[in-house]
């Protein structure tokens, strides 16, 4: 049998390794970021696309085109941030730093998109959602880097991501007790609600995680631009399968959540459940987090991630049959890809920060500003591809979203649903399930970096 060259060229584990241990303080308030983001990100994702159809009277093509299109800028925005975050001085607080400057735009972004004047169009839309990208990509961007230089241990990377998720689910839930989705002016209410919460937990964890997390990141700053980035994505590399994988599953869940209002308005005729629902989804993914870290340091994050993707595509395989009053059956498929759905929110990024080392042997450039940049740009892409792709299609298809709806219609909206999601998510599992970074190769590497630091 052939010997494995990368595991060739590390040395044995080496078992001194030292690991930084975050405290509980430390992780409750870096994770406490996630939370105001989380919740202004679910009302972006979930109420403002079919709030601005349904009760502003924009075309779904034109909300998804301007979407999409405002998301696409994020190509460019998102290297450049984490490009200047690497460039920015460590004594200044490399990470901390832009997430302050970010607060003031969040805010006047958050309050200008979720609170729309009478009469807005298409150009306000553009404006407002182009606004709050480049805001959140200054903020989420930093974040992430930050987290993964918290420790560089296989298993304490699943624990950092774990806290910032269950802010953020914490976040998404609180946001969730706030939709009315009864009409348009309850929706707009909610909007407003949002917009509140969302200020008031920036004016608490922005502060509180300046104060007490420490920023002592260590890059390699001439190894981030945007030409490393293309040359980064070119080649074939663990990186590029995982960032793939990611996109993938990310369209997977991206496409349900944008479609999801207007799932249980038309195909269940049910839009009083749509707040219960997706507040059961995000309590029984926020309760399965600490499982799946687990589980995680059990079997490995890939594989353990895609475990929890199969069981999810199992659960949701019944949502395009069902119809008028299946609300019951369609709740079981909520607890179900809920209590799935945690591993996707930990152990992706967590699995991604480990590749900071790898990328620290492999290529002699320690760039987790560009890592998380691109990190940010694929899962930004998967919201703007679902709502790009998927609203001009259903009014390609004559849906209407402020009429009644042929039945075949509606079967085509619940079809869109689910079945591109599923399809998403089995090549998502294809690509990761011999994903070839787990906890042993990631030892190999610590102690490969430690022994080329170490020699004279």
């Amino acid at each position: 049998m052939r010997a494995d060259p990368l595991k060739a060229k590390f040395p044995p584990p080496d078992t001194s390794l030292v690991t930084e241990v975050p405290s509980t303080a430390v992780l409750a308030a870096y994770g406490s970021l996630a939370f105001p983001l989380a919740a202004a990100f679910i009302a972006l994702q979930v109420i403002v696309p079919t709030y601005y159809a349904q009760a502003l009277g924009l075309s779904l093509t034109a909300v998804g085109g301007i979407l999409l299109a405002a998301r696409l800028w994020d190509l460019f925005t998102d290297p450049l941030v984490g490009y200047l975050s690497d460039h920015t001085p460590a004594s200044w607080g490399r990470r901390k730093l832009w997430i302050i400057a970010s607060t003031p735009l969040i805010i006047a972004s958050v309050y200008l998109l979720f609170n729309p004047p009478p009469g807005v169009g298409n150009g306000f839309l553009l404006f407002t959602t182009l606004a709050i990208y480049i805001a959140g990509t200054m903020s989420i961007v930093p974040l992430n880097a930050w987290g993964a230089e918290l420790s560089d241990s296989y298993h304490q990377r699943s624990r950092i991501s774990g806290a910032r998720v269950v802010f953020g689910l914490a976040g998404t839930l609180v946001a969730l007790v706030l939709v009315d989705n009864q009409n348009s002016e309850t929706l707009a209410n909610s909007l407003f609600a949002i917009t509140v919460l969302t200020i008031a937990g920036l004016a608490v964890s922005v502060p509180t995680a300046a104060l007490l997390v420490p920023d002592h990141s260590q890059v390699t700053p001439e190894g981030n631009s945007v030409g490393e980035a293309i040359a980064l994505l070119a080649r074939p590399s663990p990186f590029r399968r995982l960032l793939i994988a990611f996109l993938l599953n990310g369209l997977g869940n991206a496409i349900p959540a944008t479609l999801f209002l207007l799932y249980v308005t038309h195909v269940l005729e049910a839009p009083g459940v749509a707040g219960p629902m997706l507040f059961t989804y995000f309590v029984c993914s926020a309760l399965s987090v600490p499982f799946w870290v687990r589980v995680s340091q059990r079997f490995g994050k890939h594989r353990s991630w895609c475990v929890a993707v199969v069981g999810s595509c199992l659960f949701f395989a019944g949502a395009p049959f069902l119809g008028a009053g299946d609300t019951l059956l369609y709740g079981l498929i909520v607890v179900g890809t809920g209590l799935m759905i945690g591993a996707d929110l930990a152990l992706p990024s967590a699995i991604n920060g480990d590749l900071i080392e790898w990328d620290a042997l492999e290529n002699g450039k320690r760039r987790p500003g560009l890592f998380f940049a691109l990190w940010g740009t694929a899962s930004k892409l998967a919201f703007a591809l679902a709502v790009g792709l998927i609203f001009p299609a259903l009014d390609a298809a004559g849906f209407d979203a402020t009429a009644s709806n042929l039945p075949a219609d509606i079967r085509l909206l619940a079809v869109l649903y689910a079945t591109p999601s599923l399809l998403f998510k089995v090549a998502a599992i294809v690509l990761m399930w011999r994903f070839p970074i787990d906890e042993q190769e990631h030892q190999r590497i610590r102690a490969a970096l430690k022994q080329r630091e170490s020699s004279p």
